[in-house]
């Protein structure tokens, strides 16, 4: 029976669903960035590479992509005057020492109520964000937030990393070229690179470019309805500088190709592509069936069974290709999630 096409097939969520062994997820990074594996699935077999490879898969004339963000110590902690512990992590930094966060707490305080954070500042809740049915919590802070964030919190690591954060994450969760503060979560399929790699990259003539997008804990919000259109993606800010856009328009006039690096690379420009905006708020949601207008390679990690970037990378390299490079990684035993390996995509069409 001929194979339907992924733009005219009915995805749901199950679709994206499979069984990964948990001792496959990675719970602290490899010893060193670019001794990672990487999986090369741009045609079936794949092959087993180590990411110190990746320069010479690449072309003399490609563009690699980077998201420049850089992740900041966004989970804090402070109690109700009840004393009821809560935890919050930061996911923006608005003005006038107001920042959005979500709250893990037994139960939500009222409007008004002035938390007493863990470092001797106050958090005064203001309402829900983006309006008053938000999942968000908008809340005002005694003291600037970004200090606030840097002397008293904590790396925002995964839910599916079991153990608190030590000083190996504040350095390893975080690319080697984070440079604009605001991510409350790792551009992950980054973490790979080091000077090394970097260098023999720009020896090999691949050239590079940066987009910024805060990648959001909303990242890690799981989809709750089996019709993919029913869910709601999270928002995500991102900007695209004059010398990228020149540097991508430039590559396109001379035949090479747009490498982009991660999934919120992915978003960033196709984001662009299809509002023509340079910056903003997106909450693009690429699915299978999806358009590419620019990205031609994809450098990516492993991703949670049922989960957005599934369905991302699934409308990028083709769906039966992604699941069947899942099944070759899950035997092979890659490391997966934030900590784990990589893989070098293909877009499909």
């Amino acid at each position: 029976m001929p194979q339907v096409a992924d733009a005219e097939r009915v995805f749901t969520l199950s679709d994206f669903d499979f069984q990964l062994p948990p001792e496959l997820i990675a719970q602290h990074p490899a010893p060193e960035r670019s001794a990672s594996r990487l999986l090369d699935g741009r045609a079936l077999p794949p092959t087993d590479r180590i990411f110190r490879e990746l320069p010479a898969l690449l072309q003399p004339g490609d563009l690699l992509v980077f998201n420049d963000t850089q992740v900041v110590k966004a989970r804090l902690y402070g109690e109700k005057p009840t004393g009821g512990k809560l935890e919050l992590l930061v996911e923006r930094v608005l003005t006038g020492h107001e920042v959005v966060a979500h709250m893990k707490v037994s139960k939500k305080p009222p409007v008004g109520t002035v938390l007493q954070m863990t470092g001797g500042f106050t958090a005064e809740l203001l309402g829900r964000w983006p309006d008053e049915h938000g999942q968000l919590f908008r809340l005002r802070f005694s003291e600037e937030p970004h200090l606030m964030m840097e002397q008293h919190g904590h790396v925002p690591l995964p839910p599916y990393i079991e153990h608190g954060d030590t000083a190996e994450d504040a350095s390893r969760y975080q690319t080697v070229f984070a440079t604009k503060p605001g991510a409350a979560a790792a551009p992950t399929a980054a973490l790979h690179f080091d000077e090394g790699v970097l260098a023999a990259l720009e020896a090999r003539g691949v050239q590079r470019a940066n987009v910024t997008l805060h990648v959001g804990a909303g990242t890690f919000s799981p989809v709750k309805t089996e019709n993919l259109a029913e869910h709601q993606m999270h928002s995500e800010w991102y900007e695209v500088p004059a010398a990228t856009q020149q540097a991508i328009a430039a590559t396109k006039a001379r035949g090479g190709r747009i490498v982009a690096v991660g999934t919120t690379t992915v978003r960033t420009l196709e984001s662009w592509a299809q509002s023509g905006l340079t910056s903003g708020d997106t909450t693009i949601f690429i699915t299978p069936g999806f358009r590419f207008q620019l990205v031609d390679l994809l450098i990516t990690n492993f991703h949670l069974p049922k989960s957005t970037l599934m369905m991302l990378v699934s409308a990028l390299a083709g769906y039966e290709h992604v699941m069947a490079l899942y099944r070759h990684a899950i035997a092979q035993r890659y490391r997966f999630f934030s900590y784990g390996d990589a893989m070098l995509l293909q877009r499909k069409n």
